[in-house]
């Protein structure tokens, strides 16, 4: 009798909608006591605010899992395509250069 336990395959389905996808370029992270919110924004040159195109809440033991599972998966992606080179100098929690504040210029 094999003891080892079953592996159970999860259906997904992709609406045409959600299989489009969403583009975001900026991620911001908070958290209560519970859950952690995930705000998928996309930011545009020029424009002063960035519209939040996704929120993904989930629970502190789900957000450690996407973190394990991103460190994996990126880590895959620069075995076979190089190093994620980061924008030098730049701290951790900036907006990206090129992006902020709409100021007028002549």
């Amino acid at each position: 009798m094999d003891n080892q336990p079953q592996k159970k395959e999860i259906g997904i389905e992709l609406t045409k909608e959600t299989a489009a996808g969403n583009y975001s370029n900026l991620a911001i992270i908070t958290h209560s006591g519970s859950e952690f919110f995930i705000d998928f924004a996309r930011l545009m040159p020029g424009v002063p605010k960035a519209q939040v195109v996704s929120r993904i809440i989930m629970t502190p033991e789900h957000a450690k899992r996407l973190l394990l599972a991103l460190k994996d998966n990126v880590a895959k992606y620069e075995s076979q395509n190089g190093e994620i080179k980061l924008t030098s100098g730049a701290p951790r929690n900036t907006i990206p250069f090129g992006f902020g504040p709409n100021t007028p210029e002549a």
